[in-house]
């Protein structure tokens, strides 16, 4: 990853231009997002949204990597390739992880959304979303990157949902990749980093209802659950600023 660094005002205002364009084309890709559609659909259409914005797509610009989107069903986790034999099916858990290059700035968002209607899915899903919004809430100048993180694993023990350890969020900008990472889990080394004004995060809340182990398709990309059991991630850019946190990509 590379260094931390501070974002000017200006900076943060470059990244809220590039964030709200993003905000539109998650918007739109979540609408779309439909019992029949394909993974490469959807993959498609985000490409030609981040061209009609004027902006690149970030995930592009990863070396060895050639798609706009990474989509992920069930038991898949991240960084999944958008092929087009990925068909969404009644009762699927989609997630679809996406960024923007914009004026010299990455911003990068998730979402999980189920397909039809259960109640057990539904309660997973919002879980996640609960869980972010608490860990947008500990994003405070002064406060220590662990209050994120704990937010994050706090929400998701209550439920009994667990945290996965072996990938992170992170901070962004000029990179896509940037230091801090931000784990879903308390007790590792850098929770005590202090968040200033100009700290720029990815805050990413990847759980899952089974075990947190992972693997690795044999695509070389694809990660999902050991265990096959489901998992989502839900995710927003923020910025660390006076005043309080301040979501760019909503």
């Amino acid at each position: 990853m590379k260094s931390f660094q501070l974002k000017t005002q200006e900076d943060i205002s470059l990244m809220a231009e590039g964030g709200k364009k993003l905000a539109g084309v998650k918007k739109r890709l979540m609408h779309a997002v439909k019992e029949g559609v394909s993974a490469l659909d959807i993959e498609k259409m985000a490409q030609n949204l981040i061209s009609e914005e004027g902006a690149k797509a970030s995930f592009m610009m990863v070396p060895g990597y050639r798609w706009a989107t990474c989509i992920n069903i069930n038991d898949g986790l991240v960084h999944g390739i958008p092929k087009k034999d990925i068909i969404f099916k009644n009762g699927d858990i989609v997630s679809v992880d996406i960024g923007l290059f914009y004026k010299g700035f990455h911003t990068d968002t998730s979402f999980s959304v189920l397909i039809g209607q259960d109640k057990d899915k539904e309660r997973f899903l919002e879980a996640g979303k609960k869980s972010l919004k608490n860990a947008i809430k500990a994003a405070k100048v002064g406060k220590k990157l662990g209050d994120i993180s704990q937010a994050i694993e706090k929400t998701l023990r209550e439920l009994n949902l667990t945290p996965i350890r072996a990938l992170v969020g992170h901070g962004i900008g000029r990179s896509l990749h940037e230091n801090p990472m931000v784990p879903c889990y308390t007790g590792y080394e850098g929770q005590d980093f202090e968040l200033k004004q100009g700290t720029v995060l990815a805050i990413e809340v990847m759980y899952a209802q089974g075990s947190c182990d992972v693997k690795t398709d044999s695509d070389g990309w694809t990660i999902r659950m050991k265990d096959g059991k489901i998992s989502a991630l839900f995710e927003e850019t923020v910025a660390v600023v006076r005043g309080g946190p301040v979501v760019l990509t909503r």
